[in-house]
């Protein structure tokens, strides 16, 4: 009978434990017990498994869970670095263009001119003058008109947001005709008097560009805006002069090539309709002029330059639709 009671509790203990499933258990921090105590408690009639003190469980990550301590502790602490490492192992560094974008000028989530575009426009400018004995500065009875009409249509495709290649055509004719003007120098005996009695002067041109713009809105802005045209213009002109009595005439032709930067505003009055002003700012040029005079005599002047300046007399205001 005594067997019997020693071994019902060890039967029942094993019982509870194949039910429970299995426990973990940490090596080298869960000590248990030695045998020799459940004998002596079992001698005296308590219940046996009151005998075991059984640590709570606790799980390491699957990775560290069959590590050594040691190695474990190493593999944790290097984590952390391992990752950082990585992150920025896989962050590309930035760009020529991104690292442009980071000015601040324009955003280039703002589309202001979208691709596919169509721009039409041009500029249109017509002045007249008639003068009757006027004086200006040392010039005295100056008896004179002409005017001055240029046309300038243009159109442009937008290939991508904000940039267009086009085509612009541009027509000047200017004319003078003058009765008469006398030039003083100089007062009393030491004076010097010039004098024109007649002259008359036609002049027409023509020229055909090839343009790219680059729109950049203000900030985030869709209304206003700055523009940069960069042209290649090719373009002739003839005139025509005559002078003095018996009239001497002259006949001109000439040849001109010009590749230029032009900055401008652009404001959009209406969603379609837009206004533009920009002036010439600098550029490369060649011309060439071949004249005749009474069909007798020929002339040549060629000319080149290249100017890094604003010109003032190249101010443009034109209107452009937006289709």
């Amino acid at each position: 009978m005594r067997k019997l009671k020693i071994l019902l509790p060890l039967l029942l203990f094993a019982a509870s434990s194949a039910t429970a499933g299995p426990r973990t258990v940490e090596p080298n921090n869960a000590p248990m017990q030695h045998v020799g105590n459940c004998n002596r408690k079992a001698r005296t009639g308590h219940d046996i498994s009151t005998a075991f003190v059984a640590p709570a469980a606790i799980t390491p990550p699957e990775s560290l869970r069959y590590m050594p301590d040691s190695t474990a502790a190493a593999a944790a602490k290097a984590a952390p670095a391992a990752a950082e490492a990585g992150i920025n192992a896989a962050a590309p560094p930035k760009t020529i263009n991104q690292r442009r974008a980071e000015r601040g000028i324009s955003s280039r989530n703002t589309i202001f001119v979208p691709k596919g575009q169509w721009v039409f426009g041009g500029r249109i400018s017509y002045s007249t003058h008639n003068n009757s004995n006027y004086d200006v500065l040392i010039i005295d009875d100056i008896t004179s008109e002409g005017y001055t009409f240029k046309l300038s249509p243009m159109i442009a495709y937008a290939l991508s947001n904000n940039s267009t290649v086009g085509m612009r055509f541009i027509y000047g004719r200017s004319l003078l005709k003058l009765d008469g003007a006398n030039v003083s120098f100089g007062s009393g005996d030491s004076s010097t008097d010039l004098s024109v009695d007649y002259y008359y002067a036609l002049q027409h041109s023509y020229s055909f560009a090839a343009t790219y713009r680059r729109y950049i809105p203000f900030g985030d802005s869709k209304r206003f805006g700055i523009y940069t045209d960069i042209q290649l213009l090719f373009g002739g002109s003839q005139a025509r002069f005559a002078a003095d009595s018996p009239i001497k005439g002259t006949f001109q032709r000439g040849f001109n090539f010009e590749l230029g930067l032009s900055p401008g505003l652009i404001a959009f009055a209406t969603n379609n309709m837009a206004i533009e002003v920009d002036v010439g700012m600098m550029g490369i040029g060649y011309s060439r002029v071949r004249q005749v005079h009474n069909q007798v005599s020929v002339g040549t002047r060629h000319t080149s330059d290249m100017n890094f300046k604003v010109n003032l007399l190249s101010i443009g205001l034109g209107v452009s639709f937006y289709l």
